[in-house]
């Protein structure tokens, strides 16, 4: 696997003072607080070949274990061998397979065998036992005519085991604790249009499970509904998921009433919402406590929730906003999450003991933030937007801040742009996603230069005063990234929430800021063109954009499928011919992929 070290400074900047807020109590910063920081070292996981590697959170958004307490790192990287069906686990159409990186070296992790060897997988959380779990490829699903995806475990020593389905055709991995008990969902074989809202593809009935070695895979049921699945599990064995509460569709949401629940000792108990009709798991600590997002009522708006046995369901309030959501919780109770201000703007909170605090943001061209990740030590990672919420940089934020700005971690480099930040564990080592200069896209781990990690070349031990910093922090660039994976929301959480997080609808689409426009009357006359509020022609069960490499298009027809973008030759995407609208179109609920804007297509 290809791989690059480098070592890095530690910077940061001022931030914003909190607002005051009606529901939570709220602390302010203190502008004059210097903190002293660590520097950093960065490890880049690298490819197996490819261009690129990702990590891929596990559903339905930021809570994934993408790094556990000994430093293991799993995710997604691209092998040098194209793949016709472009499964997109990376943002692109190579094969792939999932990595585990532990102490500089990315082991392999492998793929249910046959379709022509052209399987691709990536593991979505790590325990501390070192058991991952994930979904592989695993040829084409008959009901849908696309790849279809089935649950994985593999073991301390790589081992591949399939999981298995409850009798329909694909499910997903999505968590693991370190007795092997796993969590995610899968499709039985009843009908169902309504599966994509929990991530898994397919044309049946998607159910939450629990599986384990001695007993296989156990339907954990619905709360009434017609569909469920599990996102996390406890080293207690609880398990934390949504579920439909029933089956008639809410005209504010266009789905059924969606509530997070707690699975234990057989039971599945409906932890309500805040008054609303949708309501999301983002994670869930070793005590039982939940957090996520939940709708208010009349379903105008919706704020970040804690649930626990004692309190049941608490609205956190917001940092002055309309939406917000909890995204971390460590076992101490602190949460971390996203929220907007009074003025619009992306900010970044902990909450602690009943108190709100905004966490700022990095003086420069970023306007907002979202924190994904919180630790022990009440350190939080998260990423830097810019003011139309595209995530570029990522941020550290601890002991009062002010916050840092990751890209100033390591020397400068103008071919690399660090652009989100998912996970720091107890000992500060965190996951971060870079982008280079040509497109490429990395997974990195950042490890401190700490008493806790003598020893590391090239580490820089000596503290900084913010003071000495808070002037040293670059503008954010953005490096073009084909099919840059973005954070994820679940399909049927309203459009409110996504536009707070700087996520797309499925099939929304936004240009990129560094793409250059290219126009051209010659390439405008072809029949295959559409307005850009048009998906493409009005035939196919897949509708879409032609794929650009570059400013040529590539031949091949990229659309929307539930849990990654499918794309096939098409002959309304003549491979060569010069793309009219550049731009990026969100094809799945987690990657956008760059496309021609102003050339619609189809296929089934």
């Amino acid at each position: 696997m290809k791989s690059v070290r480098l070592t890095g400074i530690i910077a940061m900047t001022l931030f914003a003072v909190a607002m005051p807020v009606s529901l939570a109590a709220q602390e302010k910063t203190q502008p004059d607080h210097h903190h002293k920081y660590h520097h950093y070292q960065l490890f880049d996981v690298g490819t197996f070949g490819g261009p690129n590697s990702t990590y891929l959170q596990p559903f339905p958004g930021p809570g994934g274990r993408l790094l556990n307490s000994s430093g293991a790192a799993v995710g997604s990287g691209d092998t040098a061998t194209p793949d016709p069906y472009c499964i997109s686990f990376n943002g692109d159409c190579y094969v792939a397979y999932g990595f585990k990186w532990q102490n500089g070296v990315a082991s392999e992790l492998g793929v249910l065998p046959g379709f022509n060897g052209l399987n691709s997988a990536t593991g979505l959380w790590v325990s501390d036992s070192g058991l991952t779990v994930g979904v592989s490829e695993n040829g084409i699903d008959p009901l849908t005519g696309a790849p279809a995806i089935e649950a994985v475990l593999w073991g301390t020593d790589n081992s591949l085991a399939d999981l298995g389905t409850l009798g329909g055709n694909q499910s997903a991995a999505n968590a693991v604790n370190s007795r092997g008990q796993v969590a995610g969902g899968a499709l039985n074989t009843i009908p169902d249009p309504d599966t994509s809202n929990f991530y898994v593809g397919g044309a049946t009935q998607v159910h939450a499970f629990r599986w384990t070695k001695s007993r296989g895979m156990q339907d954990l049921g619905t709360l009434g509904g017609t569909d469920s699945a599990a996102f996390s599990i406890n080293e207690r064995g609880q398990i934390a998921g949504m579920s439909f509460t029933n089956t008639t569709v809410n005209p504010t949401t266009g789905v059924p009433t969606l509530d997070p629940f707690l699975w234990e000792n057989g039971k599945m108990l409906d932890l309500g919402t805040l008054g609303g009709t949708f309501g999301v798991v983002f994670a869930l600590n070793n005590r039982g406590q939940v957090v996520g997002a939940s709708n208010l009522v009349g379903d105008n708006g919706g704020h970040a929730f804690l649930w626990d046995q004692k309190g049941g369901i608490q609205d956190l309030g917001t940092l002055g906003g309309a939406t917000g959501g909890a995204l971390s919780i460590n076992d101490a109770g602190d949460i971390a999450g996203g929220d907007t201000r009074a003025d619009g703007s992306a900010g970044s909170f902990l909450w602690r003991h009943g108190v709100m605090t905004d966490l700022g943001t990095v003086v420069g061209s970023n306007s907002g933030s979202q924190a994904l990740g919180i630790n022990s030590r009440r350190q939080i990672v998260g990423n830097l937007l810019d003011n139309v919420g595209n995530e570029v940089g990522g941020f550290l934020w601890e002991d009062g801040g002010p916050m840092v700005d990751l890209s100033t971690l390591i020397p400068p480099n103008p071919d690399l742009q660090l652009d989100h930040a998912f996970q720091i564990t107890d000992r500060g080592e965190i996951a971060v996603r870079g982008v280079f200069s040509n497109g490429d896209i990395h997974s990195f781990v950042l490890i401190p230069c700490d008493e806790n990690h003598p020893d590391v070349e090239g580490c820089d031990y000596n503290l900084v005063d913010a003071a000495m910093l808070q002037q040293s922090a670059p503008l954010a660039t953005q490096h073009p990234a084909a099919g840059t994976p973005r954070s994820r929301m679940p399909a049927g959480m309203s459009n409110r929430f996504r536009a707070r997080w700087g996520q797309r609808t499925p099939g929304s689409v936004t240009n990129p800021a560094t793409a250059a426009k290219q126009t051209s009357s010659a390439n405008t006359d072809s029949g295959d063109v559409e307005s850009e509020q048009l998906l493409g022609p009005l035939a196919g069960r897949y509708h879409g954009y032609c794929a650009v490499s570059g400013s040529k298009l590539t031949g091949y027809c990229t659309a929307f499928s539930y849990y990654v973008c499918v794309a096939k030759p098409s002959t309304a995407c003549p491979s060569g011919k010069t793309a009219t609208k550049p731009g990026y179109f969100q094809c799945s609920n987690r990657f956008s992929r760059y496309v021609d804007l102003g050339r619609g297509c189809g296929f089934n």
